[in-house]
């Protein structure tokens, strides 16, 4: 924002119209370039994008520059045409350069070979061929109509190349082919006698006598081929940006995508992407809520390396976001060495127990089956526990409009998180309460066992419970 507030600043001294323009190109390429270093999708996406079409692009010139190849032996049928093939060769060379140093962003390289383009087109397009029989004035060249070449170079750059490198094409080419002009006029051979005759000829036509001129570069013609091959480079600029704004868009909905998967299982993602409601709005309704905890986690960390700690911490957290996502849980939120969980969060399904009771188990088999991995490592096993209850919760964004965060509240939680510290007094791995074993599919008795009237901590009624 602070290069935002700059630049317009400086577009405040020049004239209102140039100021527009300036205002607005400077301020589009500095959004591209803040969106570009927040959003890591969008830089993949450019990286791709950029890529792909360096390489379509560098296809394409190979296939334009032969078949120009073919045209040129076609209009002009002897050995001095190869002069114009070993040119066409280097065209052929240069665009495979591009694409080998093709990259996002500013690049010299890149921009050298693009000039390096451009200049030497114009040498080729204003410099006669020495090899080719009989000498005439060197503004007859353009007699040939040859501009046309550049529109195939900038073409390929639309196919590869940003707005920016587009308009920067545009005015490079108009100054190059001025100059290359200007070179002519100045330094180009003449032939006055062929001059004079065409002076006679055409004595009572000056309009027609300056277009036959052979000596003349008609210098009407070459700023008409200037101005218009600039439009053109900058219509193609215009229409290249709004592709990048889209692009930007798009990599914003996976970046959004994205955030929606660290929450919610990959198989809803889509669902909530293309909801049409407010998946937000606050509301109340039954969920299954689960809690896990590392027991003696903060005894681990005092006595390991902080790398370590971490090290552990991730593997453990993989295999809880494992067990979750795979049972169609929500990830609600990180507690530090904890992680709580809700099923039936966004979307309420009858089997939202059964898969709160079948993720509860995968934690604790994948955690046991982690330990071999740390025991051959030379660190500590870890111990999990897990609470999990069902009931009624109020669900939604909370927060300020500066942040929100979509949760879920209410005693459900409350008792969840109670479950789970139960389990040391229990001496067990997961307690369930009656809710939820009652309400699952099948018969999951037999995996538990029953403890009626558990009194839990800050809470008057007791409520009959399961353990495993």
């Amino acid at each position: 924002m602070v290069e935002l507030t700059e630049l317009r600043k400086k577009a405040d001294m020049l004239p209102s119209g140039a100021a527009d323009i300036i205002r607005i190109l400077r301020s589009r390429r500095v959004e591209e370039e803040l969106a570009a270093r927040q959003n890591p999708f969008l830089v993949e996406a450019l990286r791709k994008e950029k890529l792909e079409g360096q390489r379509i692009a560098a296809w394409a010139r190979t296939v334009a520059l032969v078949a120009s190849g073919v045209l040129i032996a076609f209009q002009n049928p002897n050995w001095s045409v190869l002069y114009f093939h070993a040119f066409l060769l280097v065209f052929i060379a240069l665009g495979w350069a591009q694409l080998r140093h093709a990259t996002v962003g500013h690049s010299r390289i890149e921009l050298t070979l693009i000039l390096a383009d451009l200049v030497l087109l114009a040498i080729v397009l204003t410099v006669p061929n020495p090899f080719a029989p009989g000498a005439f004035p060197t503004a007859m060249i353009y007699r040939f109509e040859t501009f046309p070449y550049f529109f195939i170079i900038l073409a390929l750059a639309t196919l590869a190349y940003s707005w920016r490198t587009l308009l920067t094409m545009g005015v490079a080419a108009a100054l190059i082919w001025f100059l290359s002009v200007l070179g002519v006029a100045v330094f180009g051979t003449t032939d006055a006698e062929l001059g004079s005759k065409v002076t006679a000829a055409f004595a009572d036509m000056p309009g027609v006598r300056h277009i036959v001129d052979p000596n003349s570069v008609i210098w009407p013609i070459r700023a008409q081929e200037m101005v218009i091959f600039f439009l053109v480079a900058a219509i193609l600029a215009l229409r290249g940006q709004r592709s990048t704004a889209l692009l930007i868009r798009q990599a914003g909905i996976a970046a959004e995508r994205a955030n929606l998967s660290r929450y919610f299982p990959p198989s809803l993602v889509d669902e909530l992407a293309s909801a049409s409601g407010e998946v937000g709005s606050v509301r109340s309704q039954d969920v299954a809520v689960l809690f896990a905890d590392i027991v003696g986690f903060t005894q681990l960390a005092e006595g390991e390396k902080p790398e370590t700690v971490i090290r552990i911490l991730r593997s453990c957290h993989a295999v809880i976001e494992e067990a979750i996502f795979s049972n169609g849980g929500t990830l609600d939120k990180y507690l530090g060495d904890g992680v709580m969980a809700t099923f039936g969060t966004p979307r309420v399904s009858p089997a939202d127990c059964a898969n709160a009771l079948a993720a509860a188990r995968d934690i604790v088999d994948g955690i046991a089956a982690g330990n071999a991995a740390l025991a051959k490592s030379g660190l500590p096993q870890l111990r999990i526990s897990v609470g999990v209850h069902f009931g009624p919760a109020i669900i939604g964004n909370i927060g300020s409009e500066r942040r929100l965060e979509f949760a879920t509240l209410g005693d459900t939680v409350n008792v969840a998180s109670r479950l789970e510290a139960a389990t040391r007094s229990l001496g067990c791995r997961i307690v369930a309460s009656d809710a939820v074993v009652s309400r699952s599919a099948g018969d999951v008795r037999g995996d538990f066992r029953h403890v009626p009237a558990l009194s839990l901590r800050g809470r008057a009624a007791p409520i009959d419970v399961w353990v495993a």
